[in-house]
Order: structure tokens, then sequence, then C-alpha cells
């Protein structure tokens, strides 16, 4: 089970419960003051910022003997890279990393695609039950002007879930590390149910500070699995769909798996063929 955020003091005016929490649609976010090591995942468009950030600028003496030091430019940011096929425990992983992020007092946000869809539009789901509220999005380029560019600013840290599902993905990387100095953490399948690269996942490689391949176990033997079965006969890319549709196979049972798709969908053609001529 995730923590939740009992115990957290607000920092935003008016202070409210957090026994009874209420954000005005007007006011996607808030800011909260972690006293102990506990990650807030209630708020969907959860933020942290530590209480300094908060309190009105002012010169330290050694700021104002070398002021050329408050004029430095953004530090560079960051790129990871969480691949692997279904069933691995990507998302787990984004969201361990995400817990980690915050617990350092560092600002977060997370992001899935809107076509995700399978445990709710608003959330980020295992597919063992571990639940995170997040930023559901059509493409990326949009994200700042959602949060507003003030929230943008002050983010440390961005997840993003589902990545393949985003056609931006690559400028988006590049634009939020490269120019502003954020953290991007992304996770999703690097390879469809063909084995052949999916959307712009693979591309971001190039960026990447680093790269996590996750296997999960084959749902045939029980050995190591790196790719992703589909169960049923529909061919196109996108199918959204759980353990109902997929699931995860080490190299010989992807391949006989294959096979026995492939004759099966043979014999389906043939019997539809058989079907009309009768007509």
């Amino acid at each position: 089970m995730l923590p939740t955020i009992s115990g957290m003091k607000s920092l935003i005016s008016p202070p409210f419960s957090p026994l009874s929490l209420h954000f005005p649609k007007t006011k996607p976010f808030a800011f909260f003051s972690l006293p102990s090591k506990k990650l807030n995942l209630s708020n969907p468009r959860f933020l942290h910022i530590n209480p300094s950030m908060l309190s009105p600028t002012s010169s330290t003496p050694s700021q104002q003997s070398h002021p050329e030091t408050t004029q430095s430019s953004s530090p560079c940011g960051e790129v990871h890279v969480i691949v692997g096929p279904m069933f691995a425990g990507k998302t787990t992983a984004l969201l361990r990393r995400i817990q980690a992020e915050s617990s350092n007092g560092r600002t977060v946000a997370v992001i899935k695609s809107i076509k995700d869809t399978r445990y709710g539009l608003d959330s980020i789901v295992t597919h063992d039950g571990m639940k995170l509220p997040c930023w559901p999005l059509t493409n990326l380029s949009s994200f700042r002007q959602k949060i507003g560019t003030d929230a943008y600013d002050q983010l440390d840290v961005i997840g993003i879930d589902e990545a393949q599902f985003f056609e931006d993905l690559y400028d988006f990387c590049c634009e939020a590390a490269d120019r502003d100095g954020k953290t991007v953490i992304v996770a999703g399948l690097d390879g469809d149910y063909l084995r052949r690269s999916f959307g712009s996942v693979l591309d971001i490689i190039p960026l990447a500070n680093s790269v996590m391949k996750l296997t999960a176990r084959c749902e045939l033997c029980g050995k190591r699995a790196f790719f992703t079965l589909r169960k049923t006969d529909e061919t196109q890319t996108e199918l959204i769909g759980g353990a109902d549709v997929y699931m995860p196979v080490c190299r010989q049972h992807y391949i006989s798996g294959q096979v026995v798709i492939e004759t099966a969908r043979s014999v389906l053609e043939s019997q539809k063929l058989q079907c009309g001529s009768y007509k």
C-alpha cells in the first residue's frame, strides 16, 4: 500500500485539513512540506517544494560580494529510461523513483497518456495495485500550459508512464532536460507484440543518462520473459489491454506462440472464405 498524506503540513493559504482535501479547479496543484519521508500520492497534481523556496528572495553577504554567482545558467537535466515487456514492473520502478526523488526534497509531477484508461483516466496503476494520481495528456507539449509556467519552472522531476503513446516524446525530453534542467524519468514498452520498435521510446536512448531493461516471468515456463505475446487476433499496433490480451513470454514461447497464433488466424480466415462461398 502507498503512504497517505496524513500528517502533512500545508504551505498554501488558506490552510486546510489533511483529513478533508478539496482543491479548487482553478488551482490544479498544491505545495506541501513533508515533515518525514512520506510521499503524497493522493493529490493528482502533487508537487513538492522546499519551504525555503517559498520565502522572500534575499541576498546573502557572499552573493552581494560575488553577484556573478547568482547569474549562472540553469543546470542541465537528466533523462532516465525504463523499458521492458508488459508485466515487467516498469510502472512500479517509475513510482519508486518518483517517491525517492520526492523524499529527497525535489518537486515532482507525473504524466501518462490519455489513451490508457484501463484503471481510470487520472491515475497510474501498476498491475499489482499500486496507484498514483497523475496528469493524463494527449501530447507532452501541452504539459507546461496545463500546470502553468510558474509551476513548471519549479518542477525538478517529471515522470512519464506509457511513454510509447507520446509522439512528441523525443522533443519533450530534449527541451525538458537540455533547456529547462529537468530530470525526466520515462517508462514504456521498447517493442510491440511483433517485437518491433514501439512509438518513440527507443529514439530517446541516445538522450539517456541511464537505461534500465526490465524482464518479466514467462507465463508458460517461468523463465525470464523479454517479450510480449498478444493472445488475440487483432493486428493493430495500439491495442490497450491487460492480462486478457497480453502475456509475457521467453524467446522460445514467443516463437512457438506466434506460430500457434498465425495458424489459428489462417484457420479462421479459411473458415470465413468457406462461409462466404456458401452464401
